[in-house]
């Protein structure tokens, strides 16, 4: 008797995805470093966000985060329809943070969970615990969609992200290694 397993296209290793994780882990290693965030979980959502760096927001903005403007913000913008409605409730651009680079995208996720509030609950887990702060995320309200904590879990899973987690370097300021 033969057996047939089915998987799922979502659960497939795509190589587009693997090459994005080699580009920029070591910026989400830094950043876990400088932070405590998991560098699993900073992979993950930058994975799903963006869909590696492929989407129109992280192509035209370098948002891989999918962080709004927030009536704070002071940087450059973006507009893109997401999941903001008018008074009438018709769909409507939402403002999206605009950088100059995937980079500073990355650092500024970094200091919008370490500076907001709601987020400050995430801090209390080990770095480590990526499944805890998965789902802390999706509790906190990180994304609007439901199972978003489960969808990091997978893409963690699926990638071995977490052993981004245990990687031993010291934090090196790599733009001061950079040739001048």
């Amino acid at each position: 008797m033969m057996v047939l397993f089915c998987t799922k296209p979502e659960d497939a290793v795509k190589p587009y995805i693997s090459s994005y994780i080699e580009t920029y882990k070591f910026v989400a290693i830094d950043e876990m470093v400088k932070s405590g965030i998991p560098a699993s979980i900073i992979m993950a959502q930058a994975i799903v966000e963006s869909n590696a760096g492929a989407s129109s927001l992280a192509r035209e903005s370098n948002n891989h985060f999918g962080i709004k403007c927030k009536d704070y913000w002071e940087g450059s913008q973006y507009y893109h329809p997401d999941d903001d409605k008018d008074k009438q409730g018709k769909l409507i651009p939402s403002c999206f943070r605009k950088y100059d680079s995937v980079n500073d995208s990355y650092k500024d996720h970094t200091d919008f969970l370490m500076h907001t509030d709601h987020y400050k609950p995430l801090f209390a887990y080990d770095k480590t615990d990526y499944e805890l702060w998965a789902m802390g995320l999706e509790i906190c309200g990180y994304a609007s969609q439901q199972g978003y904590g489960e969808q990091l879990i997978r893409t963690i899973k699926l990638y071995n992200l977490h052993e981004l987690d245990y990687y031993t370097i010291q934090y090196v300021d790599r733009a001061s290694l950079s040739p001048k």
